[in-house]
């Protein structure tokens, strides 16, 4: 397959991929950007709010893939507010902490969002 970064951007709204059970969502996860990056399917950028900020900190079971897709220019914004709300400031990782306006210009300038 070829890189598809041509204005995708992806939205994280959950700590995992849908819902369900948390093992469940984080094997979702796993395996959905095992694939984008295995396959080089490369978004322009990836935003984490809600409960997506969790995916980006200390602990989380997709931080080697986050860190992957970065090193391959993937933009990945996380909303400082939600990282606040969970007292989570001092524990990313990966990524960009940014705001709401980040998050917005990103979607603005995308051909297209995925919410996942």
């Amino acid at each position: 397959m070829q890189n598809l970064s041509s204005g995708i951007v992806i939205l994280v709204t959950n700590d995992g991929m849908g819902k369900g059970d948390a093992p469940l969502q984080h094997k979702l996860i796993q395996t959905y950007l095992t694939l984008l990056n295995d396959h080089n399917m490369l978004p322009s950028a990836i935003c984490f709010y809600t409960d997506g900020v969790k995916l980006v900190v200390d602990g989380s079971p997709v931080l080697d893939l986050l860190k992957s897709l970065e090193a391959k220019n993937v933009r990945l914004v996380i909303c400082s507010t939600c990282l606040n709300y969970f007292g989570l400031n001092d524990k990313v990782k990966v990524g960009i902490v940014g705001g709401m306006t980040d998050i917005l210009e990103a979607q603005w300038q995308a051909k297209k969002v995925i919410t996942i």
